[in-house]
């Protein structure tokens, strides 16, 4: 006879079983579980389990965070602690939630994601305890998926596949059938839809909806930038269709309905490479002592009917995006590089905003509406430049007065023609004015409390095949700043023209920086021997700028620019104007670049509505417009830095045995970040690497330590490295310590 197997007593103890049991009862809030339901959920049947799960409910109702709401079935109790917010993910699939309700991030562990992603708009639940100082929740519901396609690399199986993708914020791969890989090879870059996620299942389902390439390659990598934040590649066949066939020509009869300033003297100031012109600048003097400034845009509301396909994709898009080796348009070509670009010797229907100006640079008049003009020339920055260079010992009375003193020498070197040649005293002379214009109104600006960012930019230099063989920084000069003043000044008088009505409009808005934000700031730069002032909102603005001003040429210039950047609020569109506090002004807009962003085209039509005498349109459809427009213009900038990050390791792909002297731009528990200063470049050394001693995080000194020696890597130090690794695909630079430099 057989003896009977009794099956041991499980003694081991559920993990997390309060979350566990909240999560499931939350999940579901108005159904009721017992404890046998609720052990089936986690995947437990033995007696030890189940009496785990019964003591854990009574616990829990006893606390009254869960009601019994018939003999031993038990339901959520309905609280004011369900929220909504936006997912961060960390690491390791763990992460946090941001929520308005919450001065602090809300911590979400992994086995409370449920299946929420980055960037997911969620409803949470913050438990009443706190972890490590931090307040703790789990995700009850996805709202609205930030995002359903991702960039990776697939790896193909014999009757399905895996897609890995590539940010490091994407905790899972995504499980792909054979029949919906699109034919991609193994090892393939891919575009991944997702469309399902089973209840049980550990990764969602999905499929390829586009083979990119292989990773690595060039197109392959730009692709996949685009791809990445649903950026487009190229216009489909029937908009670039529909563009073709618009009448571009200019007619009398639309003539007849503008105003006529073919005769006054137009000029346009741009990038050397530039393809489209949006805006032209005129100037005349007149007999009372006053001088007209036409500010001229190129006027794509005319071609860019409402309700087309074609507006629909410029709205769609909202802007265009601008990445190292190319621009991907928001507009076709056949509007873009021609009928709205303001090309010299070409007339163009224009929307302009006019002034009449006093030599104290103050506004008298003002004039705004539809017209038609005629660019007499055409400069790069550098030719107008030349010219404010060659004549800066002039006075602004012997410009107005002596015209033929003028040097109007434009030297090959600058010359868009490659060629030395004379310009006219007449466009000489008007840019003389403006730039002694725009000096005074920059002045006014500061002294009102504007903040002055002239962040420097990294350039490539590239080759026929898009390779980067070298680097340039561009940098603000007085013909760029004349340019930005007067586009500033037409953005602001159309706003304020509008603004004063109580109209519907279209406002770029800037709130005042955050405190906390500030105070970082300070933490940071007085590592630099900087100190700043925050009193108040004057003190605020003027102790940046003396701060920016400082560390120009320094080694830490673009550190501590991009740290002051990120202490500002994020611009953005809005119909409710705050007014603009890095400008320093009470109305702002965007107004100058209709080629290259909707919310211009949407001030281009508002203000002609207002100016044919319309009732105030809606401001909420143009706030959901705003929205848009604010959301595209993100994902085009992280487009364009990832851009440039990877153009940046390209680079220095080619550098392998150099070394350089960066400095230490971050410094984490897990290594420190470096920037070469002689081109940007950002890298690593991981703590890992840097063997000849034990290093340890100190948090207060922004530093790491050795435990031995005590020597100190901190923030700011200056470095040497050399390239340890350059990974093209996950956009990461790796360097090794050469150690301290020393000068």
């Amino acid at each position: 006879m057989t003896k009977k197997k009794h099956r041991k007593p499980s003694n081991n103890k559920i993990s997390n079983l309060t979350n566990t049991i909240l999560s499931i009862l939350k999940k579901d809030r108005n159904q009721s579980f017992n404890y046998k339901q609720i052990a089936s959920k986690i995947g437990v049947n033995d007696a030890s389990s189940r009496n785990q799960i019964i003591k854990k409910l009574q616990q829990l109702k006893a606390k009254q965070e869960i009601e019994e709401v018939e003999r031993g079935k038990f339901k959520a109790i309905m609280s004011t602690e369900y929220h909504t917010g936006r997912v961060d993910m960390a690491s390791r699939g763990a992460g946090y939630i941001i929520s308005d309700d919450f001065e602090d991030d809300v911590y979400i562990a992994s086995n409370n994601m449920n299946k929420a992603l980055h960037g997911d708009e969620v409803e949470f639940y913050a438990y009443k305890r706190l972890k490590g100082g931090k307040r703790e929740g789990e995700i009850t519901q996805i709202i609205k998926r930030a995002k359903t396609e991702y960039v990776g690399v697939i790896q193909l199986n014999k009757n399905y596949a895996f897609v890995v993708v590539d940010s490091n914020k994407m905790y899972t791969d995504i499980f792909v059938p054979i029949n919906k890989t699109k034919n991609a090879k193994d090892g393939d870059k891919v575009l991944v839809s997702l469309e399902e996620w089973p209840e049980k299942a550990d990764s969602p389902n999905g499929k390829v909806i586009e083979v990119l390439g292989r990773p690595g390659e060039h197109n392959t990598e730009i692709h996949a930038i685009l791809a990445e934040y649903g950026l487009p590649l190229e216009f489909p066949k029937e908009i670039e269709d529909f563009a073709n066939k618009i009448d571009t020509s200019i007619t009398k009869e639309e003539i007849a309905k503008r105003r006529d300033m073919r005769e006054d003297l137009t000029f346009t100031i741009d990038p050397k490479d530039a393809k489209d012109f949006d805006d032209a600048l005129s100037f005349k003097v007149l007999d009372n002592g006053l001088y007209e400034i036409g500010i001229h845009i190129a006027d794509v509301s005319h071609y860019l009917q409402p309700g087309t396909i074609l507006d629909d994709e410029a709205y769609e898009r909202a802007t265009s995006v601008y990445l190292v080796d190319r621009v991907v348009p928001m507009l076709p070509e056949v509007l873009s590089n021609n009928a709205c670009s303001l090309r010299p010797n070409e007339e163009k229907y224009t929307f302009s905003a006019v002034f009449k100006m006093n030599d104290k640079a103050e506004v008298v008049d003002e004039w705004f509406g539809r017209t038609v003009t005629y660019s007499d020339a055409r400069f790069a920055y550098e030719e107008a430049q030349a010219i404010i260079e060659h004549n800066n010992a002039m006075s602004a009375d012997e410009v107005s007065n002596n015209p033929k003193k003028i040097d109007t020498t434009i030297p090959a070197d600058v010359a868009i023609s490659g060629k030395v040649y004379q310009t006219t005293p007449e466009i000489a002379q008007a840019v003389l004015k403006m730039d002694a214009f725009a000096k005074k109104m920059r002045s006014k600006r500061m002294r009102s409390g504007a903040i002055s960012f002239d962040k420097v930019e990294v350039k490539f230099n590239l080759d026929q095949d898009a390779n980067p063989v070298g680097v340039f920084f561009k940098t603000s000069k007085d013909a760029n700043k004349m340019i930005e003043e007067f586009m500033l000044l037409a953005n602001r008088k159309v706003s304020e023209f509008v603004g004063k009505q109580k109209k519907t409009f279209i406002y770029r808005v800037h709130d005042e920086p955050d405190d906390s934000k500030l105070a970082a700031l300070q933490n940071v730069v007085s590592r630099f021997g900087y100190k700043l002032n925050f009193n108040d909102k004057k003190s605020i603005s003027s102790t940046l700028n003396n701060l920016l001003s400082e560390v120009v040429g320094k080694k830490e210039q673009n550190l501590v620019d991009t740290l002051t950047i990120r202490t500002m609020s994020k611009a953005e569109y809005t119909t409710r104007n705050i007014g603009h506090y890095g400008l320093a002004f009470d109305y702002y807009s965007h107004f100058t670049s209709p080629i290259r962003r909707y919310p211009d085209i949407m001030a281009h039509r508002l203000l002609q509505l207002y100016l044919d005498g319309q009732p105030s349109a809606n401001a909420d459809i143009y706030e959901d417009k705003c929205n848009h427009s604010s959301n595209m213009e993100n994902l085009a900038t992280k487009a364009e830095r990832d851009s440039i990050k990877y153009m940046q390791i390209r680079f220095m792909e080619d550098h392998k045995d150099e070394n350089f002297v960066g400095v230490i731009s971050g410094v984490t528990d897990w290594g420190i970040y470096i920037e070469i200063i002689e081109n940007k470049c950002e890298g690593m050394v991981s703590v890992r690497d840097m063997k000849d001693d034990h290093y340890q995080f100190d948090e207060d000194h922004y530093a790491l330590i050795g435990k031995n020696s005590k020597t100190m890597y901190q923030l700011g130090d200056e470095v040497v490295v050399k390239v340890k690794n350059t990974d093209l695909v996950k956009k990461h630079l790796d360097f090794y310590l050469i150690g301290k430099h020393q000068e």
